[in-house]
């Protein structure tokens, strides 16, 4: 998981081992090591490296790509919480992880945001009507 993600992640920002090694003050050789999955580094080094990529320290440890639609890991705060199929009524089922994220309970009442552009959003009803009060409040 870390060696495979570490290694994908300086490939996605075109950064070299040296290029790592430089920013973390440390050798090229350790960070071979890393990516060879022979030594691992400290959690000081491992917390920069999550800053340097914009990920989470948990998901530069954790994360899976074959349980995500094999994609590599997502930047720090956004998720893929996987596929929903769409039942017969236009009803689809949340993944427990994005109930328990975004504070979603049964009986909660969700807006249905769409840009043909972009897609579909789903926003708590409380958080949109708030926003859309305060917008309302500045415009007067």
């Amino acid at each position: 998981m870390f060696k495979d993600n570490l290694v994908q992640m300086r490939k996605v920002l075109q950064l070299t081992q040296e290029d790592i090694a430089e920013k973390l003050g440390v050798t090229r050789q350790s960070v071979a090591k890393w990516e060879a999955g022979e030594s691992i580094p400290d959690l000081d080094k491992c917390k920069q490296l999550a800053d340097i990529f914009g990920v989470s320290l948990d998901d530069l440890a954790n994360y899976e790509p074959e349980e995500n639609l094999g994609l590599g890991v997502p930047p720090k705060g956004k998720h893929l919480f996987g596929l929903v199929t769409v039942g017969d009524k236009g009803q689809i089922v949340i993944p427990a992880k994005a109930r328990k994220i975004f504070e979603i309970s049964t009986g909660d009442q969700l807006v249905v945001l769409g840009d043909e552009g972009q897609g579909l959003a789903l926003v708590k009803a409380s958080s949109f009507l708030s926003l859309a009060n305060l917008v309302k409040k500045l415009k007067k």
